[in-house]
């Protein structure tokens, strides 16, 4: 594998993957207390719902085997900072797990529970990835059949209570509430952006040199010059053309952006960043306004999940066997190459 498909992947592993929870967002990961007086196997507990250690290595086995099949064996080599991917790796099935078992506790308290045909599902489903391990899969998960399918009903059950909580938001978006638009913006740094993600602005001084700057582009463009050409000569944004809805630019620069008309180009505006000419490419870009949508709606379902499951969780008792949690390594066996636990349950309760 090359350097390059090693840096993707570390920067993949690094932002790491939404919880894979049909239709669930990711929440911030249950916190847990290290403790003593585990029972055998038990990785965590919260309250009287655990996770056992053959449990976790599906969930990682599971993802470590797909990342490998993307990225290769040796993705696993990269360092980042003192922590290996590996290590990232566990951390984000850890958490992963538990908010799966944070979420059949809300559904206990919800009084959530599978129909007599979604128990057949999970059966189904259980059998199906049970048979498709091979014997040293099996062996080197310590599974048994039993285990997937209490694991595919777990599943089911945080699917079904995340349902049920966003069950009443409206997925009906205007057109005027999502609209997007396109402008094109030539950006006349008046700051300059640290390493540190800090900014240190300009003295008085050189901004009314940046500003007389602005003018000049300003002028410019009146007059008929191609504003590509400016954007090209002139900005100090890599990025000359924006698509963006409300809510999602600097509030000075979307005020002045969504004011124009097609192929209008406004004053000098003054940003956090800079001054800004733009230009109204589209007052209305319909395939991203459409996306947008969707979006608003994703947002409004992340609100309304997170604030009942934020307020269950910080109320519920968590331990973690921290001896056993920090003996947890990947399976590097070339018999063991099972990847279908996620693709499986999917094939069974789909996208609902």
């Amino acid at each position: 594998m090359n350097k390059m498909k090693v840096k993707l992947a570390a920067c993949l592993l690094a932002v790491s993957l939404a919880l894979p929870l049909s239709g669930c967002s990711e929440q911030e990961p249950v916190k847990l207390v290290l403790t003593t007086g585990f029972r055998h196997n038990e990785i965590f507990r919260l309250e009287d719902a655990s996770c056992t250690l053959p449990e976790l290595m599906v969930y990682l086995t599971t993802e470590q085997n797909t990342y490998e099949g993307v990225y290769g064996p040796r993705i696993w080599e990269v360092k980042e900072g003192e922590e290996g991917l590996s290590d990232k790796l566990k951390n984000k099935v850890l958490a992963e797990i538990s908010q799966i078992k944070a979420m059949t506790l809300l559904a206990d308290r919800r009084g959530i529970q599978l129909t007599p045909q979604e128990e057949e599902m999970v059966a189904a489903a259980a059998e199906e990835y049970y048979a498709s391990l091979n014997d040293r899969e099996r062996e080197a998960m310590e599974v048994n059949r039993q285990l997937i399918e209490s694991m595919y009903r777990d599943y089911a059950l945080a699917d079904k209570v995340y349902r049920q909580i966003i069950s009443d938001i409206n997925p009906e978006i205007s057109d005027d509430e999502a609209r997007t638009i396109t402008v094109q913006h030539i950006l006349i740094k008046t700051v300059t952006e640290n390493a540190d993600g800090t900014i240190s602005p300009y003295s008085d001084k050189e901004k009314t040199k940046c500003y007389q700057k602005a003018q000049e582009v300003l002028s410019a463009a009146q007059e008929g010059e191609a504003f590509e050409a400016l954007i090209e000569k002139y900005s100090d944004d890599s990025q000359g053309t924006l698509s963006f809805g409300k809510g999602e630019q600097e509030q000075a620069f979307a005020n002045a952006a969504f004011n124009l008309g097609n192929d209008e180009i406004s004053g000098i505006v003054e940003t956090s960043r800079g001054y800004e000419i733009i230009k109204c490419i589209s007052t209305f870009n319909r395939e991203e306004t459409d996306r947008n949508k969707l979006k608003i709606v994703e947002k409004r379902k992340d609100e309304v999940f997170g604030q009942e499951y934020d307020s269950f969780v910080n109320s519920l008792a968590k331990n973690l066997n921290e001896p056993l949690w920090e003996s947890v390594a990947l399976i590097h066996d070339d018999q063991v190459t099972t990847s279908s636990f996620f693709d499986i349950y999917k094939e069974y309760f789909g996208q609902q």
